[in-house]
């Protein structure tokens, strides 16, 4: 047996490379798509638009030079990225706690689940659109407008997934609590919640993703105190800049994919293990 196989280093060796490659099937695919929406640019700007029309889509070293080395378009563009980072942050915790406990609510008794989903599924599907001036006429068109605007957006993922999973616990199991003479608390936490994770997880991925919409249109309509990242893509739209205007939506592309993936990560290292959705 040779000293490198005692000492453990081609099974170390082995375990790097596994790692590796796990890596690279994640990463992998997301480098794939990139270059594909990178290619599909660059086919448009040259292939289909004519030179007069061009900077209608720029090519992408046209937009990153005219943004990347400009401080006075990045410094503007970062910090209204910034604030509407605080309002999906602020916007998804209060859809989660708001969506979670309304669910537990109505998952305590039929009637109630029967009063209050209608609630919910018209807060849905009446269009955020229709509902912004009256937000911006009743509480200002400041941050706490944004915020409510991002919640309505997020909300019903989180009331839909998480109603579903309190209720996916199987009769057997509830039996064996009633046998035990469980209280309704005790079935809540002990049964109907780690039976729910799952879809708790899915309804977090899906509001994260809808939080950052919510923020961008409350920062695009409401334009009281500091400018959102929806505030200059309307500015930016209104001027022409298109370089500006490719630069901040790829920015607000890279936050929505970041806090997916934060989520999605999450997911798996929460839940992922029960589920064979771990990494090995």
């Amino acid at each position: 047996m040779s000293a490198a196989t005692m000492t453990g280093r081609p099974r170390n060796d082995t375990g790097v490379r596994r790692r590796m490659a796990a890596a690279g099937a994640k990463v992998g695919p997301l480098l794939a798509a990139i270059a594909g929406i990178v290619a599909v640019w660059y086919a448009v700007t040259y292939l289909v638009l004519t030179p007069e029309r061009r900077f209608l889509l720029p090519p992408l070293h046209q937009v990153l030079g005219a943004t990347l080395g400009n401080p006075m378009v990045m410094g503007p563009m970062l910090d209204a990225l910034w604030q509407t980072v605080g309002v999906a942050l602020s916007g998804l915790a209060v859809a989660v706690v708001l969506g979670i406990g309304y669910a537990v609510v109505m998952a305590q008794a039929g009637w109630a689940e029967k009063i209050l989903y209608p609630y919910a599924v018209i807060l849905q599907t009446i269009p955020i659109l229709a509902l912004t001036p009256l937000i911006g006429i009743w509480m200002g068109y400041g941050f706490n407008a944004r915020i409510v605007v991002c919640v309505i957006i997020a909300l019903f993922p989180m009331i839909a997934n998480t109603l579903f999973g309190l209720q996916s616990a199987g009769p057997d199991a509830h039996d064996l609590f009633t046998l035990n003479r469980a209280t309704r608390v005790q079935r809540l936490f002990k049964l109907q919640f780690p039976a729910a994770l799952p879809s708790i997880f899915t309804g977090l991925r899906n509001a994260a993703g809808l939080s950052v919409i919510g923020a961008i249109v409350g920062d695009f309509f409401f334009q009281q105190g500091s400018p959102g990242i929806g505030g200059l893509l309307r500015t930016y739209t209104l001027r022409l800049n298109m370089e500006a205007l490719f630069m901040a939506i790829i920015l607000t592309a890279l936050f929505g994919v970041a806090v997916f993936s934060v989520f999605a990560a999450l997911d798996r290292a929460v839940i992922g293990r029960w589920y064979g959705r771990g990494a090995p």
